[in-house]
């Protein structure tokens, strides 16, 4: 399976999955379908599908895509594991809204249980190696606000250092996995105490929703 990001828009990315045996393709997001044509053509992928959150797939070619019903940024929003069967490559999910890199979607028309649900009931029981793709690149911003929730937490400052490397060389941010996820994605570590302690609460949901408010409001320091 080879997956081809392709920036679009002001931060998004949409996304390629092409079938390295059959060459059929799907788009993910196409939001500007016309950098897709031009990259499928180059690639010679055919049998094209365009995947969004309302035309939810089931194969391309030989991969697996099952479709995870993650309702909260909006009421009908879902991700995509797409897997190879009898392949040892790890799995990818693309995540669009709901889970960014170190960080997750506002809470547009669900709640925080729904986002506790999404990101760590059905996507944190996903095999830790999957490879998480999502729908924009926020990556650097969502890092410093996971500084502030855990200014101690190593896993964020390295992840921040790499992040900003990876900026100025003008280099995406996706993937991560979700065993990375888990060590500084705050909204993924709600269980955590230190997370739990920076929101004054005692129930991962309770600081879901806490560290949501708080993120919503965050000024992001410049540096």
């Amino acid at each position: 399976m080879k997956v081809e990001l392709l920036p679009a828009l002001t931060d998004n990315y949409m996304y390629l999955i092409i079938d390295d045996d059959t060459k059929e393709a799907a788009i993910v997001d196409p939001v500007q379908p016309q950098k897709v044509g031009g990259c499928r053509n180059g690639k010679k992928a055919w049998r094209e599908a365009d995947y969004s959150a309302h035309h939810p797939p089931s194969l391309v070619g030989s991969l697996n895509v099952k479709c995870l019903s993650t309702p909260c940024h909006t009421s009908g929003h879902i991700c995509y594991f797409v897997s190879k069967p009898g392949s040892s490559e790890p799995p990818a999910v693309f995540t669009g809204d709901t889970l960014f890199v170190a960080g997750c979607g506002k809470f547009y028309e669900g709640t925080a249980d729904e986002m506790y649900k999404a990101l760590i009931e059905v996507l944190g029981r996903l095999p830790p190696d999957t490879r998480v793709y999502c729908g924009h690149e926020y990556t650097i911003n969502n890092l410093k606000f996971a500084r502030h929730v855990e200014p101690s937490n190593t896993a964020i400052q390295e992840k921040l250092a790499w992040a900003k490397e990876k900026y100025n060389i003008g280099e995406p941010t996706v993937p991560s996995t979700l065993a990375e996820e888990f060590t500084y994605n705050p909204f993924m570590r709600v269980r955590e105490k230190t997370v739990q302690q920076h929101a004054g609460e005692t129930d991962p949901v309770t600081t879901m929703r806490a560290i949501r408010k708080e993120k919503d409001n965050f000024k992001v320091p410049r540096d």
